[in-house]
């Protein structure tokens, strides 16, 4: 590895260190409470540094914002792979959306469940030009499938995509923020809400 190669790999894991510390910091103080001097002193470095990276808190939250909706949509696209018809597709895709926000707690709070989080973006946070459009997109694209082929029943798109994605999101946020409640087996339960909000829609 060059000189020049090593510098800029480490510049990489540093930016990467300090999305890490501004995530984990969101999540657990809300974003109203977090500044860059809070976050630099999380990696032990001065709050200069983390503006070499950063312009300010908000474009911070922009990229943590843009790296969970990164990882979500990979993550959706892989698993649709896996269906051989449009309702597997659709059922892995929502399988996957539970999973992603399971396995990583952090990256779900501070994009969907910190209430912070749209107040504080505010008009530069553009959720049609995010990624989180496109995860979005992976979603309706299969429900229009599954309607194609006569799978589902339904005439709006958007409707039944954001009905779908509204009870995903509801178990998915109830697993996480109510890790104390009761649960059945979460596999169980995540099929449960998944074949309930399918089947609902077929005939």
């Amino acid at each position: 590895m060059t000189i020049s190669e090593r510098r800029r790999r480490e510049k990489e894991d540093l930016r990467q260190e300090i999305l890490d510390a501004a995530r984990e910091l969101f999540v657990a103080e809300g974003y109203e409470n977090v500044s860059m001097r809070k976050v630099a002193k999380r990696i032990d470095y001065s709050p200069t540094t983390i503006y070499l990276y950063f312009k300010d808190k908000n474009e911070l939250l922009h990229q943590v914002c843009e790296e969970a909706f990164t990882k979500l949509s990979e993550q959706i696209a892989r698993s649709q792979l896996l269906g051989t018809t449009p309702i597997e597709v659709l059922r892995q895709g929502m399988f996957a959306y539970v999973a992603f926000g399971l396995i990583n707690p952090h990256h779900y709070d501070v994009v969907f469940i910190s209430p912070k989080r749209a107040n504080s973006v505010g008009e530069e946070y553009s959720f049609d030009e995010s990624m989180g459009r496109r995860a979005f997109e992976l979603l309706s694209d299969s429900v229009a499938e599954c309607m194609k082929a006569g799978a589902i029943r339904g005439s709006d798109v958007a409707t039944v995509s954001q009905t779908l994605w509204a009870g995903i999101h509801g178990v998915t946020s109830l697993l996480i923020t109510h890790d104390g409640f009761p649960f059945v087996d979460k596999e169980t339960l995540v099929a449960s809400v998944v074949d309930t909000l399918i089947n609902g829609l077929r005939d």
